[in-house]
């Protein structure tokens, strides 16, 4: 690390004394909501009707399935009932019960399943255009059951502008999109975008459950300033832990200016054009004693090549052209063990963790006879596990590898690692630690590794460093109030620490090489009640090992899926 002058000691000082003088207001504003008296829910009435496990247990049949879809907000609850929120439920298209009824799991005449009925609920909760989602028994005669299975929808049209702010760079979009088009859950939408890549409108068409079953459909087509990119998928996937077979298909061609970046500023550009595609299919033996194994036959193409732009500063080497075309086989196994959480990375919404082990291995040859330009091995894999520590504290922890190997070598390898731990302290305040590492062998100038403030080093610009190899180390302090304005929005807070550097190959910044790191604070503001449930992250960061051209103070300002 570069020794710091005397401004950049009194820089950091500051930034110290900004995050402790922010530590200490969340944590007052935490206690203070703590301490604030609610009103108290109603007791429960008892319920003569057994819970789903007695029924289990007694061998009790599934007899009626009720669906019953609310609008998004409940005019029963006094705080809801206003003429704002009454015109919204009058506009707003709900989603049809048969869209909800093709993703429960279980059917009539079956015996009761706890883990069938805890899978369906969590099937439900992963479309966003559902706000909440409840399953319950509701009668009970003669070992039957009748079930309920109740939810209540978000807001999923959404015109709007967006704005994002990240290692220094603003990019802007104009959109149009409806999540759940006239109740059906199809997804349509129209968006103009400028970043600081490149600029164009995308159009995309998407439906998860077409032909009433779990076949799902995607189109995506985008006109850039740079060139265009276009893709399908069709595909009957594994929706479930019990699911038999799944096949799909996958085509994809892009065309675009890729852009290498040196201490933040771009130093060479090339022109990428790239075709793919996929089909495959697969089968299970189903859920056997708490574990899914999957197998798949398939055939993989891709075809790369690239050129030098004119008028635009070309790399010392451009990456080699290539086309494969490879058979694959892959195996997955999948351990039933899933954990709901709440206030981890969303606010006051349920968030499943998968604690169970999960893996994917492939492999596949590309073969001259098919029309590759050479033959190699294509191999990638993956894994994960969840632990359950004490004071409900959760490690989540992955890793995975890709490449290429001919020739008697490897070529081409990504290596890459990373752990998330959840330590709540409270109901509404923890900590959490994150930390990855990456390592690619033999890489070309498309497959460097990047740090900066649009990828987790908040306090620098955007792809402020490049190597091949990259680490990060992310501390937080996350507070979780249950302010609710407006019966809209979710609002927490952050108070952060990062640590990072890549380093290694041909194209290191030179300008500031070592490990650099940040401090900073934040606010986080959930749309809790809308489709695109974004969580909004204002945060102010403080490089503290900065060189002469980078600001003392960074303002970010971007939506993300977590917290």
């Amino acid at each position: 690390m570069l020794p710091m002058s005397g401004s950049s000691r009194r820089q950091r000082r500051v930034g110290v004394a900004y995050v402790l003088f922010v530590h200490c207001l969340l944590t007052m504003l935490m206690v203070f909501a703590a301490i604030v008296p609610t009103r108290a829910d109603q007791p429960n009435q008892e319920n003569a009707i057994p819970g789903f496990a007695e029924l289990q247990d007694a061998g009790a049949l599934v007899g009626e399935i009720r669906v019953i879809v609310d609008d998004i907000f409940d005019l029963n609850d006094p705080k809801e009932d206003n003429a704002l929120f009454r015109l919204a439920n009058k506009l707003h298209i709900r989603t049809r019960p048969g869209v909800i009824r093709r993703m429960i799991l279980f059917k009539s005449g079956e015996p009761v399943s706890v883990r069938l009925l805890a899978e369906t609920e969590r099937l439900l909760r992963s479309n966003r255009f559902l706000y909440d989602v409840s399953i319950r028994p509701v009668a009970y005669h003669d070992g039957t059951v009748d079930i309920e299975v109740k939810t209540r929808d978000t807001w999923s049209l959404y015109p709007g502008v967006g704005f994002k702010r990240s290692g220094g760079e603003n990019s802007v979009s104009l959109s149009l999109r409806e999540e759940n088009l006239l109740g059906t859950g199809t997804s349509l939408s129209i968006k103009n975008s400028s970043d600081v890549d490149r600029s164009g409108t995308e159009y995309q068409i998407a439906q998860n459950h077409a032909f009433g079953g779990w076949t799902s459909i995607k189109y995506s087509y985008a006109i850039l300033d740079d060139g265009e990119n276009q893709s399908f998928n069709l595909a009957r996937p594994f929706y479930a832990l019990d699911t038999r077979w799944a096949a799909g298909l996958s085509l994809l061609k892009d065309n675009r200016i890729e852009s290498v970046y040196n201490a933040g500023e771009i130093s060479t550009q090339y022109r990428h054009r790239r075709e793919s595609a996929q089909t495959y299919g697969g089968w299970s033996e189903g859920l056997i004693d708490g574990w899914t194994r999957r197998y798949s036959v398939g055939l993989t193409y891709q075809d790369d090549t690239y050129e030098i732009e004119p008028d635009l500063v070309p790399p010392p080497e451009l990456p080699s052209d290539q086309k494969l075309v490879a058979p694959f086989i892959r195996y997955e196994v999948i351990e039933d063990n899933y954990l709901m959480l709440k206030n981890r990375d969303q606010i006051e919404r349920p968030e499943y963790f998968a604690m169970g082990f999960q893996s994917t291995v492939q492999l596949g040859r590309s073969l001259t006879a098919l029309g590759s330009s050479r033959e190699v091995w294509l191999y990638s894999g993956s894994v994960s596990d969840g632990f359950e520590l004490r004071s409900n504290q959760t490690l989540l922890m992955s890793g995975s590898l890709s490449g290429q190997y001919g020739n008697g070598m490897g070529e081409h390898n990504l290596f890459s690692g990373s752990m998330r731990y959840y330590a709540p302290h409270s109901k509404r305040a923890l900590f959490y630690v994150g930390a990855s590492g990456d390592f690619v062998k033999n890489p070309d100038v498309s497959d460097l590794l990047t740090l900066g403030g649009d990828n987790g080093l908040r306090g620098y610009p955007l792809r402020y460093q490049s190597g091949d190899r990259r680490a990060l180390l992310t501390l937080e302090e996350r507070i979780y109030t249950d302010w609710y304005p407006f019966r809209l929005f979710r609002v927490g807070g952050a108070v952060f620490f990062d640590v990072g550097r890549a380093w290694g190959g041909e194209n290191v910044n030179t300008v500031n090489p070592g490990w650099l790191s940040d401090v900073g604070f934040g606010l986080r503001i959930l749309s809790a009640r809308s489709a695109f449930g974004n969580v909004w992250h204002a945060d102010v960061a403080f490089p503290m090992n900065p060189d002469s051209s980078i600001e003392s103070v960074q303002f970010l300002f971007t939506g993300k899926y977590s917290y």
